[in-house]
């Protein structure tokens, strides 16, 4: 059988200006991902557009091919159409940062902002299920182009690898919001492609991180 490993991008800039960049923690992060990864002889690497994720894959000791069907959701105009308000990066750190615990209420916040969009508000470039769709067609293409017993690295983000484990999992979208919060940075997921098509063989799989190198976001 073929093998994808979904791996989610070490921290970003949480907080920061520009969030799409590794925070100090996230290069040690990949760098410890790439020691996990050193016995791996992928066929096939790839890493969505995103920064954060070329920046994980390169310090991880990996040339990534871009795909942009593992593009992280627009997580910013999923919040400014929940809150309008966020338009403006400033106003958001501050209103958030009021209650002493920021990221507490960050997490608060979003998780409303993405029910919204779960729940087909408007205001969106790309819907909630276009998105899913978008992901699991993302992997089936990476599948398909491994040959018996080749390996995919895939550098993502959370929210594709929640969407691919969603569908492979249940048959539909219903697992995401579940699934999303829990996705550990550098964290990851296997999949197994055969005769019986995908099938999810873990999920979140984190023991190369200690303590001191665990985070969700």
């Amino acid at each position: 059988m073929a093998v994808v490993y979904l791996i989610r991008h070490a921290q970003a800039s949480f907080g920061a200006r520009d969030y799409d960049k590794l925070s100090a923690l996230g290069e040690r992060q990949a760098v410890r991902l790439g020691e996990a990864l050193a016995d791996v002889k992928p066929a096939i690497v790839l890493s969505g557009s995103m920064r954060r994720h070329q920046q994980t894959a390169s310090l991880a000791g990996f040339a990534a091919e871009v795909d942009p069907g593992y593009d992280e959701f627009d997580h910013q105009e999923v919040i400014v159409a929940h809150k309008p308000a966020y338009k403006r990066h400033a106003v958001m750190v501050a209103d958030l940062a009021r209650g002493g615990r920021p990221r507490r209420a960050f997490q608060e916040m979003f998780s409303a902002a993405t029910q919204r969009w779960i729940d087909g508000g408007d205001g969106y470039t790309e819907t909630f299920p276009a998105f899913c769709e978008r992901s699991e067609a993302a992997v089936r293409r990476t599948a398909g182009r491994l040959g018996k017993g080749e390996t995919a690295l895939v550098f993502t983000s959370g929210g594709p690898i929640a969407a691919v484990v969603s569908r492979l999992l249940s048959g539909g979208d219903g697992l995401w919001a579940k699934l999303n919060p829990v996705t550990i940075n550098t964290a990851i997921t296997k999949v197994v492609s055969g005769r019986g098509g995908l099938t999810v063989v873990s999920y979140n799989e984190h023991v190369h991180l200690g303590a001191d190198l665990l985070t969700y976001r």
